[in-house]
């Protein structure tokens, strides 16, 4: 088979990896790729949301399947043109696809379905938004109504902080147009987890949990990002946990979507907050998660192209889908310096012919090629990942690639997946205790 990779980031890259192992895939073209995927794939200079063009290069090289990585392109209907082409594509439809692209379609869908979520309003008008932020407690969360790049979700602490928040999206429209109507919903404590899964419309598979680290800085501080690192699984997530999940949000929205004439095929993720056993969504998106996608896919035994195709005729029943169940993945981010904010491009990547390949990829996020050199060309620049028998040690041979590349003025949270390997140490440390 030919494969039309649309996409250009991490997420990408990672699936371009994926597909690369496929018995099924002959060629893999990604428009418009990166340095990094350019050494697995042939590279088109087309942009991942010029629909027409990309429809016309698959037309043109005879690819017999588009796989599309990030939500701009499903959220301005690539899928349903494609297929009014007669074009092979994997992705939901427009309308699907609103389960992402409109927070409030999200939340008024959830509630229409009785799925789990925070209590919410909307609001079409900055004085309308204070006037009520004015009457509320603190912590209180506040959102774009459309897409953001994952930076469209505040949490105010204070009224000023909200304020701030509510100009910032509807006056000065920071996020354009994603900022013109927002959502205000209640602060919910607890874990957060995401949740993806393979869906032909009918059927749910979920996949590995995982868990993503979106504050800049170490600690969870700073402001947020598209994520600054991930693992997988998420070791405080059960077996019994995803089936509840599986069972209140995946299945009840695939058939919600199926009953409105909205069918859903491909990737749905949930991110979920979960607390005392109990969860609540906190969003929907309508594809692979970036990073996430860098830590589930290499814990995928299963030819993805092949569960691509079993998804696109409808029988995900029929699919063999396996795990590296007795693994663990981190990927970590090396950003530049001044992301989520401003930043500055051109910088040349040394160490990437140094890294130890073993269990291990470095998927490039915001990487080109100048002069037969690599240099950074975005905010998120490398997913550094690994995996292994063990979290630390995946974490460690993870950090240890980390260690061996630089570029100026690049920064990466040094604390991915330190949380959880201190909760299994205070755990062993409180068992032996009780001994």
């Amino acid at each position: 088979m030919k494969v039309l990779l649309v996409g250009g980031g991490g997420r990408e890259h990672a699936i371009a990896w994926k597909l690369s192992q496929s018995k099924f895939v002959e060629k893999t073209y990604c428009a418009p790729g990166n340095a990094g995927i350019g050494e697995i794939a042939e590279c088109v200079n087309i942009q991942d949301n010029d629909i027409r063009n990309l429809a016309s290069f698959a037309e043109r090289v005879g690819a017999d399947m588009t796989v599309v990585g990030p939500e701009v392109p499903l959220s301005e209907g690539i899928v349903d043109y494609f297929q009014s082409r007669k074009l092979n594509i994997f992705g939901p439809s427009l309308k699907a696809s609103q389960i992402e692209s409109s927070k409030i379609f999200s939340k008024e869908f959830m509630k229409r379905y009785n799925i789990p979520t925070a209590s919410f309003l909307s609001f079409e008008t900055a004085q309308d938004a204070i006037d009520f932020l004015e009457r509320r407690e603190f912590p209180i969360v506040i959102k774009t109504d459309g897409l953001a790049a994952g930076k469209g979700s505040i949490v105010a602490e204070n009224l000023e902080e909200a304020k701030d928040a509510v100009r910032r999206m509807m006056i000065e429209r920071t996020w354009g147009e994603a900022g013109r109507r927002i959502i205000v919903e209640e602060f919910i404590k607890g874990r957060e987890v995401s949740l993806l899964a393979f869906t032909d419309g009918r059927e749910v598979v979920p996949m590995v949990t995982s868990t993503d680290y979106k504050r800049a800085y170490d600690g969870g501080s700073g402001p947020n990002t598209g994520g600054m690192g991930t693992i997988a699984p998420n070791p405080n997530i059960d077996r019994v946990m995803i089936d509840k999940i599986n069972d209140e949000v995946l299945k009840p929205t695939v058939e919600g979507l199926r009953h409105m004439g909205y069918p859903f095929k491909g990737i749905l993720y949930a991110g979920l907050m979960i607390q005392n056993g109990s969860f609540k969504v906190l969003e929907f998106n309508c594809r692979f998660g970036d990073p996430e996608t860098q830590v589930v896919l290499p814990l995928l035994k299963s030819d993805l192209m092949e569960i691509i195709l079993h998804i696109q005729h409808e029988k995900l029943d029929e699919a063999k889908i396996e795990w590296q169940d007795d693994m663990s993945a981190v990927c970590v981010v090396m950003a530049s310096g001044g992301y989520p904010k401003r930043y500055k491009k051109g910088f040349p990547i040394e160490g990437l012919d140094k890294i130890d390949t073993k269990n291990s990829a470095v998927f490039h996020a915001g990487t080109s090629t100048v002069s037969e050199k690599i240099v950074t060309n975005g905010g998120r620049v490398l997913g550094v990942a690994s995996w292994d028998n063990s979290l630390k040690k995946a974490r460690d041979r993870a950090y240890n690639n980390v260690n061996k590349i630089s570029f100026e003025k690049g920064f990466y949270r040094k604390d991915i997946g330190e949380n959880f390997l201190k909760e299994v140490s205070n755990a062993r440390s409180s068992s032996s205790r009780r001994k």
